[in-house]
């Protein structure tokens, strides 16, 4: 019983374990995010690598 008692009392490695906890927690966000925004940036770059290989503006002339 007192080595029960004396393992329930004992607080190292808490610590540790808290910021395991916090960072697992931040990883769940960080993918979470950019599952969410993925499809968004894909088009977007998508848009972007298409404009660069056939540009649609016509350069102005200095008036």
């Amino acid at each position: 019983m007192n080595l029960f008692k004396n393992f329930a009392k004992d607080e190292s490695g808490a610590t540790a374990i808290e910021y395991g906890l916090i960072a697992a927690l931040m990883a769940v966000v960080v993918i979470a995010a950019i599952s969410i925004i993925g499809p968004a940036l894909e088009t977007n770059f998508t848009n972007i690598a298409a404009d660069l290989t056939n540009p649609t503006l016509t350069p102005q002339t200095p008036q």
